[in-house]
């Protein structure tokens, strides 16, 4: 287990145990691992398998019924490179080296009946989990500032499933920085279940006290990383920690593919904040506004590559 990032229990937490120490962690790092969630380890191996199913088995046409052309929206399938991370950071070209499946609260895009029942009972699982952890980070910061936290929690959260297969030869890490370029989350909090790489290596990275750590699986936890509303609502005292999704060297590439499922607990579109504070936390927002809102905000950073590509 990784010293630097400690494990709570989302269930101690709930009923205000361990405090202090929460407290420390959120305001220092924003990221922990999280045991007790309420969603099982079952639960994340079901959804995964029914999403991999399809990735591995599901026809072009049956891609492409459940791939949306609309750039902003998060909804059913999208195809390995067909986002690039880079570009909507402005940190480079290169492509997100994964494929996707994603739901929300509506406008849905399944490929079957089976396939909605599984995923809708993990998407609510998830956001309950979800909506308890951010309470208890916003409420363990001490500096909670914002609308009612029942409306806040009320949110508009997106479930993405990724696939990260072995990468080509020329995705090694001496050739192209990474799978997923360094970000942080549009979201209040995030929560990330991920699987091993058969051989070991550490894809998932975030920054903590200036310098990237590694994030590995750990059984029985998920990762809890506090998104860019955090520091908007604690004027500041929560970090939203950058973090990125590394490729392999070119020694390790075989046994590296990995999933990792992320739940994203965004706010309402709605939901408004100042610009300028934005910016002084270190937040990228390049609208030209003292005040916008949540969906402004997205709507100049999410772009989906290739929205039809199968």
């Amino acid at each position: 287990m990784n010293s630097t990032v400690p494990t709570f229990s989302l269930a101690a937490l709930s009923k205000g145990e361990d405090q202090e120490a929460f407290h420390r962690c959120m305001t220092r790092a924003g990221v922990c691992y999280l045991t007790d969630t309420g969603v099982s380890e079952e639960d994340h191996r079901h959804a995964t398998r029914t999403a991999t199913d399809f990735f591995a088995r599901g026809s072009a046409e049956e891609k492409a019924a459940v791939t949306t052309s609309v750039p902003t929206m998060r909804r059913g399938y999208s195809a390995l490179e067909a986002e690039s991370t880079a570009q909507v950071t402005n940190t480079g070209t290169y492509t997100d080296y994964s494929e996707s499946f994603s739901m929300g609260i509506g406008g849905n895009l399944f490929p079957s009946p089976a396939f909605e029942a599984v995923w809708q009972d993990y998407f609510d699982r998830l956001y309950r989990a979800t909506q308890d952890t951010a309470r208890a980070v916003l409420v363990a910061s001490g500096s909670y500032d914002g609308p009612d936290l029942d409306e806040l929690l009320d949110a508009d959260p997106v479930l993405r499933l990724r696939y990260f297969p072995e990468v080509p030869e020329h995705r090694a890490a001496e050739l192209v920085p990474r799978r997923m370029a360094p970000h942080y989350d549009l979201s209040i909090v995030t929560l990330i279940h991920q699987t091993p790489c058969a051989n070991g290596f550490v894809s998932l990275q975030a920054e903590i006290d200036g310098e990237m750590v590694s994030l590995p699986h750990v059984p029985g936890t998920v990762v809890a990383m506090c998104g860019a509303i955090a520091p908007l609502v604690t004027q500041g005292r929560v970090p939203a920690p950058r973090h990125h999704v590394i490729s392999p060297g070119a020694g390790q590439r075989e046994g590296s593919d990995r999933t990792s499922s992320v739940f994203f607990l965004r706010p309402a579109t709605d939901f408004s904040f100042s610009v300028p504070k934005a910016r002084a936390y270190g937040l990228d927002v390049s609208l030209d506004a003292e005040t916008a809102t949540f969906g402004d905000w997205i709507g100049t950073n999410y772009v989906t590559m290739h929205a039809t590509k199968a």
